[in-house]
């Protein structure tokens, strides 16, 4: 089989590729193919520094440049080994900045054999702001964007950007004009964002921080905190818990503690003044929460070559969708049990959200992707999988909720040392509901054998008989599935949800 005939990858797409020139770090991100909720095949990062000096001489790092042309020359070579069909190179603050940067920047394009964008501070913001509208369920809040050069910040409510502003505050160059002084950097940090108007409206909202030095604020928080969850995409903190953790890094009050070990030697040194210029931001804006994105002016950009049509889609859903085309025994099945489900709930009082119900129908659509494992191992490996997946547009609670749904499905209705930490992020409603979904699909597994055409034919009802709350209806024509397993399966479900059911053949 050659590698074009895999079956591991979705079928009429093509990779593509982004590189993006940071001033404090070039990486290269290939992708599975132009779509909602894309899926990264290889990603490299080189921190080469480019913006190092760059607010005292007005030029890019001479090493650095050397570094980053021959961090392209080896980007270029892997795009086209993973046969990418497009190329898009983008470059921030610091190639549009330093006096070096158009020579910079023709040198690129020659070992690239493409055209550079060279992002104005606008269109890094705008970016930024699509990268959030990508990952996020209606955000409703102002990103932050913070580079090695420059942070830019934009209010986004939904689909509607709002203003945008560039300010000269990235990370490196923070370091630099502040002259090593965290005293100093918080004195320029409140300066500049003192013109950041549009904070003000940022009161009660979300604030979405993007860029490596504050996925690494977040990362430390996890290792910390020890957070049994360790996905940087969706990872929200209450304003008082982040702002005290800012100050505590800024103060040096947990800098002996082993945590900052799994933060690189590149990035520490950066940390303290990229907590300065969030704590200054948080200060202004006053946000109920900090939500650390994975998704930013890369993916923004891919996002904004969909067409409105994809745009629309929801990319949670489109993940499981692609995940169970992939790995499912029958997506048509999966698609059956996230429609059957839905309309199960009502029989047991239950209403969704809109929120609700996508968490619902992902999970249903994943309910499946476990099958090769081991019988012993599938609930576990389900879990790992939902758990730890590139899936976007989700919170960890909701994130916890679909991996359980799935762990209780295989291995039953109850909680054990596997579900503890994932339990623990989700809510005491999302755990009864994932119970619920997980022991409807145990009861409707055993007539479908994982296998579409059956589904849709089974249904709860409710009875005038004062010993059964509900009947699970099943047509004649289906009544050798009938069996103790069955039974057993929904007696399961009664006792979970405290409702005598039974099963009528009709």
């Amino acid at each position: 089989m050659t590698r074009s005939e895999a079956q591991g990858r979705l079928p009429g797409i093509a990779p593509v590729s982004v590189v993006d020139i940071g001033s404090n770090s070039i990486r290269l991100v290939i992708y599975e193919g132009l779509s909602r909720a894309p899926t990264v095949l290889f990603n490299e990062k080189v921190l080469c520094g480019l913006g190092k000096g760059l607010a005292t001489t007005g030029k890019m790092d001479a090493a650095g440049v050397e570094r980053a042309l021959a961090a392209l020359r080896r980007f270029r070579a892997l795009s086209e080994q993973a046969q990418a069909t497009r190329m898009y190179i983008l470059a921030t603050a610091a190639a549009r900045e330093a006096s070096n940067g158009p020579d910079f920047i023709e040198r690129a394009e020659a070992i690239l054999g493409q055209h550079i964008q060279v992002l104005t501070g606008e269109q890094e913001a705008l970016y930024s702001a699509y990268g959030i509208i990508s990952g996020f369920y209606h955000p409703d809040g102002i990103a932050g964007d913070l580079g090695g050069g420059s942070l830019e910040l934009i209010d986004i409510q939904g689909k509607t950007i709002g203003p945008g502003v560039t300010l000269p505050l990235g990370g490196l160059r923070l370091s630099e004009t502040a002259d090593g002084s965290l005293l100093k950097a918080k004195s320029l940090s409140k300066t500049q964002i003192a013109a950041a108007t549009l904070l003000e409206k940022g009161a009660g909202r979300i604030f979405y921080a993007v860029g490596g030095t504050w996925r690494n604020i977040a990362k430390l928080h996890m290792e910390i905190r020890k957070y049994p969850l360790h996905m940087m995409q969706g990872y929200e903190l209450p304003y008082d818990e982040i702002a005290f953790f800012l100050d505590e890094i800024i103060s040096g009050a947990n800098s002996r503690d082993p945590a900052w070990s799994t933060i690189s030697k590149n990035r520490r040194a950066l940390l303290p003044f990229g907590a300065v210029a969030m704590r200054e931001v948080i200060e202004v804006m006053r946000p109920k929460s900090v939500c650390f994105s994975a998704q930013g002016v890369r993916e923004g950009y891919l996002y904004s070559l969909l067409s409105e049509e994809e745009r629309g889609l929801d990319p949670l859903i489109s993940a499981a969708n692609e995940l169970a085309i992939l790995r499912a025994r029958s997506p048509e099945h999966a698609r059956e049990l996230a429609d059957w489900t839905g309309r199960m709930l009502p029989f047991f009082d239950i209403e969704e959200t809109v929120e609700d119900s996508r968490y619902r129908q992902a999970a249903c659509l994943l309910a499946d992707i476990s099958w090769r494992a081991h019988p012993d191992y599938r609930g576990l490996q389900a879990l790992n999988l939902i758990a730890h997946s590139a899936l976007i547009s989700i919170t960890h609670p909701g994130r916890a909720f679909i991996a359980l749904t799935n762990y209780y499905r295989f291995e039953g209705l109850h909680d054990d040392g596997r579900t503890g930490p994932l339990a623990a992020i989700a809510t005491e409603r999302l755990l009864e509901r994932a119970k619920l979904i997980g022991g409807l699909l145990r009861v409707v597994y055993l007539f479908s054998a994982s296998m579409p055409g059956i589904v849709n034919d089974l249904t709860f009802r409710r009875t005038d008989n004062p010993d059964i709350d509900l009947e699970f209806v099943v047509p004649k024509a289906h009544v050798d599935f009938a069996g103790e397993r069955i039974e057993g399966r929904l007696q399961q479900l009664a006792k979970l949800t405290g409702k005598r059911l039974a099963f009528v053949f009709e």
